[in-house]
């Protein structure tokens, strides 16, 4: 099978579902799978919904609202008929969602947010799917979470490979076309799970994995994978081909453009992928597999805002040992807090880190109980791969630095905005 995945900008409203049907024209779709995620920004719209429902419940019924008529619209662009069965999928959906929020007594805010955020995704492929039926194209929409099977860790949740291998081969046959979610899964409670920000990516590198794919198509609204985000610089490079390794460097350091898990799946089993543009999907894109060089070898830019450097020393200037080192890492475990940049000195240990869990504060509590803590908040990190010395004063140039670190490859600054 091949395994494609759109995000998010690709079927955002009732056009780029259109799209979608004419790329799958264009390219195949016989013995496919294709995972899709929310529509436009409504993985955002439906954190608003768990904030609501968390800390503001006057306005949640406006929020559900609001992602009610979204959905309806596209739906209304896309069907003459307003009896279409599109409309019942969809009320379903919502019945389950307002179903949950009576019912519910379960005060986690990781367990509740995966609970409501996972719908999205749930609409957003129920819509593409029946669109593309309407049209000609036979497909089957396929639940998620009856394959991809994780433990209860909720917003983070770890995949069970074997039980998920065993459930995705039973549950798909070749020959078919498949329309499926990105980012969630299920706990064997059958409890909805998902599996990080941004993790539809992932979900196809699971179902490559899993299927021994032929090869993974990721398209984005980016011609491939770009030496920096066009969002944040004013020049940016194509790269024509990158190798697994640099490609989960660059995404372990935060290139936006892959989940950083997605690529170690493919790794393992060298199947290739392929970063594509929805708005052009016939043209080459970025090739991603075992043993190639980077083309073009250029510098590579990685900016990750809204982070945190921690510096953290013993209480009487004591020596910062490794038994030290080893309680910060367990604290910062504890809290799920991740960790972009370390330095130590002989007194003094610093992490820049993000608060993706909002467990700063009881962090800083924790580690105040033993150590002297200084921080700075609202502060960017650069990273820069293949750095060159106009690489470095590009970033530095008019900028207060905090923090400076280098190594053969890698060049890591933070500034504050």
């Amino acid at each position: 099978m091949k395994i494609l995945k759109f995000g998010g900008a690709s079927v955002k409203d009732a056009k780029g579902v259109r799209n979608l049907f004419s790329i799958l024209q264009k390219t195949g779709y016989n013995d496919a799978l294709v995972v899709i995620s929310a529509m436009g920004k409504m993985t955002n719209a439906f954190e608003e919904i768990v904030n609501a429902y968390y800390n503001k419940k006057p306005e949640l019924y406006k929020k559900i609202e609001f992602v009610v008529n979204f959905h309806t619209k596209i739906a209304n662009d896309l069907f003459m008929n307003r009896s279409h069965y599109v409309y019942q999928e969809i009320q379903s959906t919502f019945d389950d969602l307002n179903l949950f929020i009576d019912q519910n007594s379960n005060i986690d805010y990781n367990y509740i947010y995966d609970q409501i955020v996972g719908n999205a995704e749930i609409l957003s492929t129920k819509i593409s799917s029946i669109y593309l039926l309407e049209n000609g194209i036979e497909n089957e929409w396929l639940d998620v979470r009856k394959c991809i099977q994780t433990d209860s860790n909720y917003r983070s949740a770890k995949v069970n490979w074997n039980n998920t291998c065993s459930q995705i081969n039973y549950e798909l046959e070749k020959q078919k076309l498949y329309i499926t979610q990105g980012f969630i899964a299920s706990d064997n409670l059958g409890r909805t799970t998902t599996l990080g920000r941004e993790g539809s990516d992932y979900t196809a590198g699971i179902f490559a994995y899993c299927l021994q794919a032929k090869e993974v198509i990721i398209y984005k609204d980016v011609p491939g994978v770009l030496n920096a985000d066009p969002r944040v610089f004013d020049q940016t490079i194509l790269l024509n081909q990158i190798s697994y390794k640099e490609a989960i460097e660059m995404a372990f350091y935060g290139a936006s453009v892959i989940h950083p898990k997605t690529l170690q799946p493919l790794q393992r089993m060298e199947i290739p992928l392929f970063v594509k543009s929805f708005k052009d999907p016939l043209l080459n894109g970025t090739s991603i597999r075992k043993g190639i060089t980077l083309e073009p070898k250029t510098s590579c830019f990685i900016v990750k805002k809204d982070q945190i450097l921690l510096s953290i020393s013993d209480k009487e200037f004591a020596f910062i040992m490794e038994d030290d080192i080893s309680e910060i890492f367990d604290f910062l475990h504890q809290f799920r807090i991740k960790v972009n940049l370390i330095q130590n000195s002989a007194i003094s240990f610093s992490v820049c880190i993000e608060d993706n869990f909002n467990s700063f504060k009881p962090l800083l509590e924790k580690l105040k109980s033993k150590y002297r803590v200084l921080y700075n908040r609202d502060l960017t990190l650069y990273t820069i791969r293949h750095f060159t010395k106009d690489s470095l004063n590009k970033i530095e140039e008019g900028k207060k630095i905090i923090l400076k670190q280098l190594s053969r490859e890698t060049a890591q600054i933070i500034v504050l905005k």
